[in-house]
């Protein structure tokens, strides 16, 4: 067979990841904070993108703080009938000065099922308590200073203080030494015995139980700061095995204490403080943000709008940018300004997608999940990624993302979007069941249940499948596990006890 060569043209279709098709992609699965960072960053880099500021909006579009009338964003005779934009429609401005990014959009889903959409160019609205919080937060005593007050007051030998100063340091958050002493004195080149009566000095501190190495030891210091460790609150330590598993005769017969001694020693054991270094210093709880705001309509519907917290404003500077471009000498500078241009422009087109995009997703789930919204969790019906991504046309990966890390504040709550996507569980009527649903109503069951009645699993089986819930008892010993409820005949010691 001769060997030769040929021009062959064929014609194929490939999907190709532009860089700016990655961007928006990567902004699609970021949380509110995390795009404010990436914004930040943007803005940073890229010398033809500005924020947005609340002074910078035209007059028109002020909000007046003393009027007492509603913003545009909360009245509802602002609202336009239409339909939400495709995900493809370019949301640039042409004007000459500027091109806005990030929106206020607004979905109203009737009881009808039709929707109406409007967007604005509003700000978000400032916190005005702010400034005071931070100031509260910087002025509360850490537990770290607390002790080292502490330090100054009771220990005089610079010796000690370094040791008791390095034990600080070595604290968890919740008051716990985790490294052992010899440690310690190997670092600090000092004798064990030093290290140990230091920590003996440091665990009479305030607040009782720190510098303790175990939960024994660290209940025992708090016992022993009430003066009540005694020999049977000992022994009670010794076993907190037991404890848990709520074997009380076996308690009372080792502790030497009748039942009313035993209950007594048990509350006062359930009065202390299992981690006494979170008495100071408590983590301020970060609030959750939502990403969509969820209100009842006039007509019996539903409400949704982008929260204009999380929406970043950004413009590009198209004045500035022909100004440089006239200006510049070198076709290097010509074609930086061209590419920081492009990158600007597709960071606003990403960043309105993605707002679109959050409230296409959150306007589907509305509608899916009316039932829960309106009637509660039994209501949740099932869900999958496939049953939005269908409805609203877009791929399934498309709704992971939007979802992930997004939260919704509902009449109900406020939910992360993922909460409502959840298994289904067949019904004896032959009509599917939410998994979540379910686990709801094993909850149910149980907390109904009375101290002589107490359900097993199996009975909990019989009374779902008599609703209509076809379901398995090992599913249900898995929902209530994950529930982190005890077995029956857990339940059945705790409540004989407290009857």
């Amino acid at each position: 067979m001769a060997v030769s060569q040929r021009l062959d043209l064929r014609q194929s279709q490939t999907l190709v990841m532009t860089p700016q098709l990655q961007q928006a992609i990567r902004l699609l699965q970021l949380s509110n904070l995390e795009l404010a960072n990436f914004v930040e960053q943007e803005l940073v880099q890229n010398p033809l993108l500005e924020k947005e500021e609340a002074d910078e909006l035209p007059p028109a579009e002020q909000p007046a703080p003393d009027s007492g009338e509603p913003t545009p964003n909360d009245s509802l005779e602002f609202y336009e009938s239409g339909s939400l934009p495709d995900a493809n429609e370019a949301p640039l401005d042409t004007g000459e000065s500027s091109v806005e990014g990030g929106y206020d959009e607004v979905a109203e889903w009737p009881q009808d099922g039709a929707t109406a959409f409007q967007s604005s160019s509003r700000g978000p609205a400032g916190d005005e308590d702010g400034g005071s919080a931070v100031q509260r937060l910087s002025d509360e005593t850490t537990l770290r200073d607390h002790l080292l007050n502490q330090v100054q007051l009771d220990l005089s030998d610079p010796v000690d203080r370094l040791i008791a100063l390095h034990l600080i340091d070595m604290l968890d958050e919740a008051g716990y030494l985790s490294e052992p002493l010899d440690n310690v004195a190997e670092v600090l080149a000092c004798d064990v015995a030093r290290v140990e009566a230091t920590l003996k000095r440091l665990q009479a501190f305030d607040p009782p139980g720190l510098f303790a190495r175990d939960l024994k030891e660290c209940l025992a210091l708090q016992l022993a700061d009430l003066d009540r460790y005694d020999p049977a609150m000992v022994c009670l330590l010794d076993n907190l095995d037991l404890v848990a598993r709520r074997q009380y005769d076996d308690l009372m017969a080792l502790c030497g204490v009748d039942a009313e001694d035993l209950t007594e020693m048990l509350a006062e054991l359930r009065a202390l403080d299992p981690k006494p270094g979170l008495t100071l210093d408590q983590r301020v709880a970060e609030p959750v943000i939502p990403d969509v705001i969820m209100r009842p309509a006039p007509d019996g519907g539903w409400l949704l709008e982008l929260n204009a917290e999380t929406l970043p404003r950004v413009l590009v500077n198209q004045s500035y940018h022909a100004r440089l471009y006239a200006e510049a000498r070198s076709k290097k500078d010509r074609e930086y300004l061209t590419e920081q241009m492009q990158s600007a422009t597709w960071l606003v087109k990403a960043l309105h997608q993605r707002a679109t995009t959050i409230l296409k997703v959150a306007t589907e789930l509305a509608k899916q999940q009316n039932a829960f919204f309106r009637k509660g969790v039994e209501h949740l019906r099932p869900l999958t990624l496939r049953d939005v991504a269908e409805e609203i046309e877009m791929h399934e990966s498309t709704v992971s993302r939007v979802t992930s890390n997004k939260y919704i504040a509902t009449p109900r709550g406020t939910y992360e979007l993922k909460y409502f996507f959840t298994a289904a569980i067949a019904g004896t009527d032959g009509e599917a069941h939410s998994a979540e649903a379910v686990r709801h109503r094993i909850k149910a069951l149980i907390d109904d249940e009375a101290p002589k009645a107490i359900l097993s699993d199996d009975s909990i089986v019989t009374r779902l499948r008599a609703d209509g819930i076809d379901i398995a008892r090992r599913t249900v010993a898995k929902y209530r596990e994950a529930m982190r409820i005890p077995s029956s005949v857990e339940r059945r010691r705790v409540k004989s006890a407290q009857a």
